[in-house]
């Protein structure tokens, strides 16, 4: 398995982006086409509609579903973490971070977690300085 990094964290679903996504989008483009050269106009133009429908419909569901799950674990991975490692509930400064400064900071080992936290807090880091700042980054092979 590749070692995980800032560059090389995002996930494919092959199945879904490189297979149902690309013929999706073919119907799509071949609805539209006969919507506007064959005399069934309103036939091809309802079927281009059913096709946007579905593509939309799949991508937020997927999305959806998968990432609050994923966004309910993470909460408490990062919440665990901080308990482990200084003894305090973490619900007590998590008011102050938004979702993509907590959502960054799982990357971070254990031993720049907190120093980087705190300088979240200091600086209002946004997701992306987080995880640009982190030295040694803490891999997530398993989330969707």
């Amino acid at each position: 398995m590749k070692i995980q990094t800032y560059y090389n964290h995002i996930r494919f679903y092959k199945p879904h982006h490189f297979i149902y996504y690309p013929v999706l989008i073919l119907f799509l483009i071949a609805s539209i086409y006969l919507a506007i050269t064959t005399e069934d106009h309103l036939i091809w133009a309802f079927i281009s509609v059913g096709f946007i429908f579905l593509f939309v419909l799949a991508f937020m569901l997927r999305q959806h579903y998968a990432l609050t799950l994923q966004n309910r674990i993470v909460r408490l991975e990062v919440r665990y973490r901080y308990f482990t490692l200084t003894g305090k509930r973490f619900e007590e400064i998590e008011y102050k971070l938004t979702d993509d400064q907590i959502f960054a900071l799982r990357f971070a080992p254990d031993d720049e977690f907190i120093p980087l936290l705190e300088d979240v807090l200091k600086n209002n880091l946004t997701g992306d300085a987080i995880k640009k700042a982190i030295v040694h980054w803490k891999a997530d092979y398993h989330r969707v």
